[in-house]
């Protein structure tokens, strides 16, 4: 047991590689046993992590379950992996939507061993950004997980795919390019320092806020804005979202499921584990630019949605606009705003996710995503009619579901350093309920006009499987929020400590970089 414990990270981690890399011996025409050999392997990580947040200690605001073993031993490179409050349900969150996009995939039927194996690789890149802690393991499994999106939407994407799935790359790479020039300099800037040569997070971190390591005014806003815009980029933050509609539209179901409800998430989360800590003067300095970035996002994401006929492209500039949300809450740097946001990307992941199933499940009936070929469906699909209603409650922030708690506790940190900020994002709340209920009551009300419509069956049972989770996720999380709010407090309480020496310089001289 103990062995299983001190190498829990590693077995969550792994698990779905090991799955993709068995479905190499397995022949191609038994597509049932793939399937459900994809189902059990991405299963078994969500049991594994559930183990994890069982035995995670809530008053610890240090990384736990840690494994170091050298790996590189000339270049200071370890496998080093752990969790905290911050990226704790983050993993979770990516093994209980893996299974589910599984789930979804049942329709796939071309190259369907090739699709798994992409799969249950990108899961595996997935986990280990949450996990690693070691600047040259975390860009491994940053890149790693660029190449199976790459194909899932390359290959088995809509139309325009292949335009989709370049622009994904080229994006993705520009930020990373700079982001890995960034670890770069940041070794040899720690190593002609310290003497330490070393790609470790932690001890980077800890000689930075311990004043062993200090960095230039102009070195470290050249490392803040390397890593920020490949942070932003991925999120997307405005104006950098363009990539990101036509990946959603392109890709299969599983694919946008993924990509909204943990892809995203891998920007904020940097921007939370890196830049915050990592170079606290220049987040200051620059918190008024790139909240007003947020706010712009929240709102335009939110009147573009308004306009789309596309239900999945809807779906996808709500992403942008919620996303703000999340970036505005992170650079408030107040303990409310910073949990809220991180419980945000969470209920983003569930919300979001869960509606791209459900046009997911549409699309898979009719072949269109157009709302204008809709209407009426609640008679025809009450159950789907239900869930799709619930879904979209939370999504637009409904007090007693997830969306509500996130939101709240973003504008209520946000209106203690700014109530203006606080006020243009409360907006983009309005706007998020006028086109999302603008959907509802186009899709699901009024009468069954288009024939082609009367005939469509309604929830079957692996879709009660897809959805069910998802809803028990959405009560859940409205209803008991203290649950996953309470083992972030101390790492987010942490990590405020680590940002105030950046707060307090810049509030007594918000000119410090031109002035040393």
């Amino acid at each position: 047991m103990e062995f299983f414990t001190s190498n829990i990270l590693t077995i969550v981690t792994f698990t779905p590689a090991a799955g993709a890399l068995l479905f190499l011996f397995y022949d191609r025409e038994h597509a049932r046993s793939i399937r459900i050999s994809a189902v059990i392997f991405t299963l078994l990580a969500f049991v594994f992590s559930l183990y994890l947040v069982a035995r995670f200690d809530s008053s610890n605001p240090d990384f736990q379950f840690g494994l170091k073993v050298p790996w590189i031993r000339s270049l200071g490179i370890d496998y080093s992996m752990g969790v905290d409050g911050i990226s704790l349900f983050l993993i979770l969150l990516t093994t209980l939507l893996t299974p589910l996009s599984v789930l979804a995939s049942w329709s796939i039927q071309d190259r369907l061993k090739e699709y798994f194996i992409f799969l249950l690789s990108l899961e595996t890149g997935m986990i280990g950004v949450f996990a690693s802690l070691d600047f040259f393991l975390f860009y491994v499994f940053w890149e790693v997980m660029l190449v199976p999106m790459y194909f899932l939407i390359g290959v088995w994407g809509g139309e325009r795919r292949i335009y989709a799935a370049m622009k994904f790359v080229l994006y993705t790479m520009i930020g990373s390019v700079l982001m890995l020039v960034a670890i770069i300099a940041l070794y040899f800037i720690h190593g002609n320092a310290t003497g330490i040569f070393t790609f470790s997070y932690p001890q980077i971190q800890s000689a930075l806020a311990s004043g062993r390591l200090v960095l230039r005014p102009a070195i470290e806003l050249w490392l803040f804005i390397a890593f920020f815009l490949a942070f932003a980029i991925k999120v997307p933050l405005f104006p950098f979202h363009t990539w990101l509609p036509d990946a959603h539209v392109e890709a299969p179901t599983a694919g946008s499921v993924l990509l909204a409800g943990v892809l995203l998430k891998m920007g904020t989360y940097g921007l939370v584990r890196f830049s915050l800590p990592l170079f606290p003067h220049i987040s200051h300095l620059f918190a008024p630019l790139i909240s007003l970035l947020a706010i712009v996002g929240i709102i335009y994401g939110a009147l573009v949605a308004m306009v789309q006929p596309d239900m999945k492209k809807l779906v996808a500039y709500s992403s942008v606009s919620h996303l703000g949300f999340i970036v505005l809450g992170i650079f408030s740097f107040t303990i409310q705003g910073l949990e809220g946001a991180i419980y945000q990307m969470l209920n983003h992941g569930v919300s979001t996710g869960a509606l791209f199933l459900l046009v997911g499940i549409i699309y898979d009936r009719r072949h269109t995503r157009l709302i204008e070929e809709f209407g009426g469906l609640a008679n025809r699909m009450p159950v789907y009619a239900a869930f799709f209603l619930i879904v979209t409650l939370s999504s637009i922030g409904l007090p007693g579901l997830n969306g509500f708690v996130g939101e709240f506790l973003v504008l209520l940190g946000t209106f203690g350093v700014n109530p203006s900020r606080a006020a243009f994002a409360a907006v983009g709340v309005v706007l998020s309920a006028i086109y999302m209920l603008w959907m509802y009551q186009r899709v699901m009300w009024g009468r069954l006009e288009n024939d082609r419509n009367a005939g469509l069956p309604d929830l079957a049972g692996r879709e009660h499987a897809m959805l069910v989770p998802i809803l028990v996720m959405i009560f859940w999380m409205g209803m008991y929020s203290s649950y996953f709010l309470r083992p972030m407090d101390a790492s987010v309480m942490k990590l405020m400590n680590q940002t105030q020496a950046g707060r307090v310089e810049y509030a007594t001289n918000p000119n410090f970089v031109a002035s040393k």
